[in-house]
Order: structure tokens, then C-alpha cells, then sequence
């Protein structure tokens, strides 16, 4: 009997599940075998953790069951962890998988290959200072979004207890977050609508005056991927909504009750998120003697494949490419990832039929914020003659909304990804406004 070509792909991210999705869809399951293997059971477009873990978004409706997924496109789900690769046997090595209790599920084994993608996205960047392993929340899976969420709501019942009993004492929840880039400021913004609407769930006594939010950026300003004016917009958003802004401020240690920066500044805080930056899983520094850079990412060639195995590819976070011609890689995006997948889908299919492969070209599509219900600003179009065009307000708003749109469109069909939109807009006039548990 003929072997089956075997296409595995490592992470079922936004780059890795629609990747799986298409091929599933290309390949017949007499001849392919297209198989995914991820940690987790369920995806969740990773942009939206913020609304997770601050109560604005249920996950449960959100979020795509990979079992469920791989029947509809396909292909098969195997849930697991990417330990090591042997190249010379061309075999994926997948960690033991343990349940909640560290009992072992399944022992260590190993997953043929033919073609294999590398999709595991990116970890935070704590840059080596002291207690943030310890002491900070990121944002980085389902799992971080929730606990940040359930810390959040003891802490603000917490405060309203107290303040039932004294209406007068100086009771607040503080929440220091560090880093000012789009995942910060999102969720700084949205826990100040989240804040608004306790009060009608319980919390008789609290609202958004008892948040005192501190946003703490190394650089200038916040947002640097913004133009200056819309990330100054944005900053006075911030501090309209009681935001304090705190720009040029590098943290040199985080303790289980503060943030102290370099210029011997203390915020005391409740909770603390770490949001300053991204690389790769520590792991990739020494996998498989692949090449990988100072970030713990894979350094890719302009067809996404490993520089050192032609049956590679890298894709997403954990993937470094610099353009020729450029001096900086393309930045770790949701819509460089997307169009990453697209590429590594045209020359794996290349491959197969012994085809020219394609060079990818990364198409700077513009930058969105979102500041929850209280406004939008970005920039769009960054690839055209004179640069960005700024965008605010509804326009902002309509175009953010149509990236998630667009994404649930890739991994589910555009009849069925049609039917989650609607489904959305049903759920935004049925359901409660929060998630509190």
C-alpha cells in the first residue's frame, strides 16, 4: 500500500488553524494526511484575550473546538506539545501529555512528517527582570486571560465588601500593566468599561472610580506603531477614562505588591500584567540545530522555510524574517501571520508538485487600536505612495471589527463564518454584558 504524504503543522494559532484548514480542504484523505498538533483543545483569536480576561467576552461562544474543526476541514487533531524533531528520521517528538493532576495521559512518542510547519506563536519577553516570572499576569493563552479575570473579580468584590462597611475608606483595586503597545492599552481601556458595568451584577457599591490603573511604557510615547498624533489621542483617551500614563519609565523589579522602575519610582498594585514584549518558546534556541536568533525565534529564508532543512517552514511569532533591502524583521502580528499561512499554503503545494516556490511579501496593512466602547484609532493602507492614512472613530471601529470577521471567515468557510458573525451580533443583545465566572 502507497504511504500517505504526511503535512504536520505544530500550533493551532491563527496562522496554523486556518493553514490546516486549507489544506484540509486542498489534500483528498485517501492520499494526504494533514495533522495538527497543539497543546490546547480550544482556539481563540488571540487579540481578544484582553476582552476575556477583563469580563467583556465569553470565550465559550468564541472560541473553536480543534476536534470538532478537524472533522469539517478534514484533517486530524492531536493534542500535544512539541518537545524536539528528529530531522534524520523526519519525526516530530511530542511531549508526554499529563492531566490535571500530572498524571500521565500518554507517554512520549513520536509523529512521522513529510512536510512540517513550525506555528507555535510567541511567549512574553521579560527581558530578564527580576519577579516578573513571579509576580505578573500576561496575556498570552485562554488559561492567562481567565486567571487574570477571576484574580480581577476577587479583588473588586474584595473592595466592594469593605466599602459596604465604609463607604468612606480609601479602598481601590490597583492594576499595574507594563507595556504600551496594542495588547496594554487594549486591556487598560477595557477594564474601565468592565469596571462601569459591575454595578449591575452585584457589586452595589463599586464602580469605575475604584480602579486606579497604571500603564507603564519603556519608550517616549505609547503605541509606537502608531503615527504620533493617534497614539497622543489615544494617550489623552487614557487619562480621560482615569488611566495614569506613564511614559519613559523602564521597571527594574516587580514584587508581589508593586512595580518599581529605574528612577526609584513604586506603584503599589493588586494585580500586575507583563505586556512589554514577545519572543520565541525557549526552546527553539536549541531545536533540532535549526537557526534561530537572539529572541529564541527561527530564522526563515524569503520562502519561509528553515534555513537549514528545506522540509520546514516557520510561520507566525515564533518565525524571524528580514526582507532584503530592510534592516528589521517582520514585526509579530495577527495579519503577518495570516499572511504567512498563505504563503507557506502555495509552496507546500509547490513542493508536492514540484513546483517553483514563492518568495513571500509582507504587506503592511496598518495598525488598530481599540480603547473598548470608548474609541478606535489606527492607521491603514501603510504600503501605499505617502504613507499611512489615519483612521478614527466609527470607521476605526468598523474596520477593527471586520479583522476578527475575516479571520472567522479563514478557518471556518464563508457560510458557516457568516453564521458565528450573526450568531455574535445575537450574543452582544442576549447575553450579559460580563462574564464573572
Amino acid at each position: 500500500m502507497k504511504r500517505k504524504t504526511q503535512i504536520v503543522v505544530v500550533g493551532g494559532g491563527a496562522g496554523g488553524l486556518e493553514l490546516v484548514a486549507r489544506l484540509g480542504a486542498r489534500f483528498s484523505r485517501k492520499d494526504y494526511d494533514i495533522i495538527l498538533l497543539e497543546k490546547n483543545r480550544t482556539h481563540i483569536w488571540k487579540p481578544l484575550l484582553h476582552e476575556v480576561a477583563a469580563g467583556s467576552l465569553d470565550a465559550n461562544l468564541d472560541e473553536v473546538g480543534y476536534g470538532a474543526h478537524a472533522h469539517r476541514w478534514g484533517y486530524r487533531f492531536f493534542q500535544g506539545s512539541m518537545m524536539d524533531i528528529d530531522r534524520a528520521a523526519k519525526e516530530v517528538v511530542v511531549a508526554p501529555l499529563l492531566d490535571e493532576d500530572g498524571q500521565e495521559i500518554m507517554g512520549e512518542h513520536r509523529i512521522r512528517y513529510d512536510y512540517l510547519v513550525i506555528a507555535i506563536g510567541s511567549v512574553s519577553n521579560d527581558f530578564g527582570v527580576e519577579g516578573v516570572s513571579d509576580h505578573c499576569l500576561s496575556l498570552e493563552s485562554r488559561r492567562d486571560a481567565d486567571t487574570f479575570r477571576s484574580r480581577l473579580l476577587n479583588q473588586c468584590l474584595r473592595c466592594s465588601r469593605l466599602l459596604s462597611a465604609d463607604p468612606d475608606a480609601d479602598e481601590h483595586v490597583r492594576i499595574g500593566i507594563v507595556g504600551a503597545g496594542a495588547t496594554g492599552v487594549e486591556l487598560a481601556a477595557e477594564l474601565y468599561n468592565a469596571a462601569a458595568a459591575l454595578r449591575y451584577y452585584g457589586l452595589e457599591v463599586f464602580d469605575e472610580s475604584r480602579f486606579k490603573v497604571t500603564l507603564i511604557e519603556a519608550g517616549p510615547r505609547i503605541l509606537p506603531a502608531l503615527p504620533e498624533k493617534l497614539a497622543e489621542a489615544a494617550h489623552r483617551e487614557l487619562e480621560a477614562l482615569g488611566v495614569n500614563v506613564v511614559t519613559g519609565a523602564i521597571v527594574q523589579r516587580v514584587t508581589r505588591t508593586a512595580i518599581e522602575t529605574r528612577d526609584g519610582t513604586t506603584y503599589p498594585t493588586n494585580l500586575r500584567v507583563w505586556a512589554a514584549g514577545v519572543k520565541g518558546p525557549a526552546f527553539l534556541s536549541n531545536l533540532a540545530g535549526l537557526e534561530s536568533n537572539n529572541r529564541d525565534q527561527l530564522i526563515v529564508r524569503e520562502t519561509l522555510q528553515a534555513t537549514r532543512d528545506d522540509h520546514i517552514f516557520i510561520l507566525g511569532d515564533c518565525a524571524s524574517y528580514t526582507p532584503e533591502g530592510s534592516d528589521r524583521p517582520i514585526p509579530p502580528r495577527a495579519q503577518s501571520a495570516h499572511q504567512m499561512a498563505e504563503t507557506v499554503f502555495h509552496n507546500v503545494c509547490a513542493m508536492i508538485r514540484d513546483r517553483p516556490l514563492r518568495a513571500f511579501v509582507y504587506k503592511d496593512n496598518g495598525s488598530l487600536v481599540s480603547l473598548s466602547r470608548f474609541a478606535t484609532v489606527g492607521s491603514l493602507m501603510g504600503n501605499l505612495v505617502g504613507g499611512r492614512m489615519a483612521v478614527e472613530g466609527r470607521l476605526a471601529r468598523f474596520v477593527y471589527m471586520s479583522l476578527y470577521r475575516l479571520h472567522l471567515l479563514a478557518i471556518h468557510g464563508w457560510l458557516r463564518g457568516a453564521g458565528m458573525i450573526m450568531m455574535g451580533h445575537v450574543n452582544q443583545i442576549a447575553r450579559p454584558r460580563l462574564k464573572l465566572h
